[in-house]
């Protein structure tokens, strides 16, 4: 059983909102990452070409934009609970839609309406909202700490979820089952999650919200007003623009297409890229909780682009190892220190923006992310149809990558959060 002298300090202070953060973002994340690595298997075999499945995954992060964006913004004002909630449904029938039928026109629309993560990582209005009401409850001097827990915690549910999904389909395979009702299994595992997802943000209490001003901090009719922020427009603009191309690298080698390019270069199954991507977001999760203690030392900013560059490079270099031995080495190397950044760059959009504007300062900042992430899978599906152009993907996503590092560190160095001051 769980003691108080087992709860690391940064967490001990944490309120039961807190804490039902923490499993909500576990139970969302573990269905994320159980699908991730069955998802473009799923998709093919229900007979979508791979042009087809790239432009499927596109539209789904385009739809999960459009979602995050309109929750987001208004769930200071409208209620956090109620936003998270409506989030939570809309992942369920996505998942339900996706599991019963194969037309793609259907697809399209429950993919771009509902919430399906591709990548095995954060997609529609929960992190936003959830890091805003974590910002509310902990105080600032332990919130870097307690992010960097709570992106420990989402890596270890991708892990188990990646290595669940993996395992239980590969297991399936084994029997008389189809390999399409191998996948589908996974998927509707995702649609019940959601639902039990949906159930647990009704216990949020009220001290989750935030009390607004009486006279909001953005003109009336003006597009900050509009998108819920203010005096913290310019800087979530400018953050947003260089998460974007962060994002737009990433969606390049998003884990569904990871685990899908092993696939085709080195042949390996369902069962094995389970255990592969278990131990990878294993190890970027651990990864994350380095990243507070160092950003003590070299502030928010440092850290992001110090631990981030180094990662970029291993990118690079995961196609051109000659063997799977050295590929998944060179993998596991690049994940132990890519979320290295994550909590630091959370901890950092919540710091430089006003209390009442978190909320939306995040899930634009998110919607940009997710903006990024949504255009690149388009290119990546015509990549993959082309056998000489399947390694492609990873020297585009290092290469832009490091252009974003090096731009993060040109304009926010100088611009440090109050706890740094």
């Amino acid at each position: 059983m769980l003691t108080m002298n087992a709860v690391p300090g940064a967490l001990k202070g944490l309120t039961r909102d807190g804490w039902l953060l923490f499993f909500t973002r576990f139970m969302r994340l573990f269905a994320y990452g159980s699908l991730s690595v069955v998802l473009v298997f799923y998709l093919i075999a229900l007979g979508l070409s791979a042009s087809q499945t790239g432009l499927l995954l596109t539209l789904t992060l385009v739809g999960d934009t459009v979602v995050s964006l309109y929750l987001t913004t208004r769930a200071d004002r409208i209620g956090r609970r109620r936003m998270l909630i409506v989030g939570a449904i809309l992942m369920a029938a996505a998942g339900l839609a996706f599991a019963f039928t194969k037309n793609f026109l259907l697809l399209i629309t429950a993919g771009t309406i509902g919430v399906i993560s591709p990548s095995g990582n954060e997609v529609g209005p929960f992190l936003s909202i959830e890091q805003a009401a974590l910002s509310h409850v902990v105080p600032a001097r332990t919130r870097t700490d307690v992010f960097a827990w709570y992106t420990l915690a989402g890596s270890v549910a991708t892990a188990a979820g990646a290595l669940f999904g993996g395992t239980i389909a590969h297991a399936l395979q084994r029997t008389t089952m189809t390999p399409v009702g191998t996948y589908r299994v996974v998927v509707v595992l995702y649609a019940a999650l959601g639902v039990l997802l949906a159930y647990s943000f009704t216990r949020l209490s009220p001290e989750a919200e935030v009390s607004l001003p009486q006279e909001g901090s953005a003109l009336p009719g003006t597009i900050g007003s509009f998108f819920g922020i203010g005096r913290s427009q310019r800087m979530v603009m400018k953050l947003s623009s260089l998460f974007a191309l962060d994002s737009f690298a990433g969606g390049f080698v998003v884990q569904s297409f990871a685990a899908y390019w092993f696939y085709l270069r080195f042949g390996v199954n369902p069962g094995t890229l389970g255990v592969i991507f278990f131990w990878a977001n294993l190890f970027a999760g651990i990864s994350a909780l380095l990243a507070s203690r160092l950003a003590s030392r070299l502030g928010l900013i440092k850290t992001m682009v110090v631990t981030h560059l180094p990662s970029n490079i291993l990118l690079i270099l995961v196609p051109l190892m000659p063997n799977l031995s050295l590929a998944v080495l060179v993998l596991l190397l690049r994940f132990s220190i890519s979320q290295m950044d994550v909590p630091t760059r959370q901890s950092y959009t919540m710091a430089v923006v006003r209390a009442e504007e978190r909320s939306a300062a995040a899930g634009i900042t998110g919607v940009a992310r997710t903006t990024g992430a949504a255009i690149s899978p388009l290119f990546v599906g015509f990549m993959f149809a082309r056998p000489s152009w399947i390694n492609a993907p990873f020297f585009i996503a290092g290469a832009l990558k490091i252009v974003y590092d090096l731009l993060l560190y040109k304009e926010f160095v100088a611009i440090q959060p109050p706890e740094e001051l």
